[in-house]
């Protein structure tokens, strides 16, 4: 699969986020078809040349929005292309990256996400 991704030193985008949107659109494309199992964590960041850290941030994120699933020690699997193309997971993806960057506690951009549904229309 590695061959399948090229990330690029020079680009302003960190190797997780590079890795987390080529995944997520080899996904979407078909290129990884639904139920297509992932390299591991260390193997991948090993065929990249990046720290296992970075592909485990990249894991994370592309498993919050949608694109993977992990089954436990069976690994990661591309999921359905109609589970992947949510746009509701996409948004709150978006958000919980957002605020993390921000340095929001989950806890608290749980309380923010609650306030602005429960919000009165403007």
């Amino acid at each position: 699969m590695s061959e399948l991704i090229d990330l690029d030193p020079a680009s302003t985008d960190p190797p997780y986020e590079q890795l987390r949107s080529r995944i997520t659109a080899l996904a979407r494309s078909g290129e990884l078809a639904p139920h297509t199992r992932l390299p591991a964590v260390r193997r991948l960041a090993g065929d990249l040349n990046v720290a296992p850290g970075a592909v485990a941030h990249a894991a994370r994120e592309r498993e919050a929005a949608g694109v993977v699933e992990t089954r436990g020690r069976l690994g990661t699997f591309v999921v359905g292309a109609d589970a992947a193309s949510d746009p509701a997971r996409e948004l709150a993806a978006e958000y919980a990256r957002r605020v993390t960057a921000l340095g929001v506690s989950p806890e608290r951009a749980l309380d923010l996400a609650r306030a602005a549904l429960w919000a009165p229309p403007s």
